[in-house]
């Protein structure tokens, strides 16, 4: 992911007090965490999926007069 350590935690630990992800000490590297998806998020990421596929339909027709994959990729250069 594109975000840094500090980043990343703090934005888990929300969704972790919520129950929509797991976060476990690696087996193999105890200083690594590994995380995943509970029961709970799959069902909010499922839910979620049709908003953002409306959401990005409706901002791609108001941007109707330039190219939404050219914006796209300009926004990745700059990151």
């Amino acid at each position: 992911m594109a975000m840094d350590r500090t980043t990343l935690t703090a934005n888990l630990k929300p969704l972790e007090r919520r129950g929509l992800v797991s976060l476990t000490v690696d087996a193999k590297d105890r200083r690594a965490r590994r995380m995943s998806l509970t029961p709970a998020g799959r069902t909010v990421l499922a839910a979620s999926v049709p908003i953002w596929e409306a959401t990005h339909a409706e901002t791609e027709r108001l941007l109707s007069g330039s190219s939404p994959d050219r914006l796209r990729a300009d926004l990745r250069a700059l990151s």
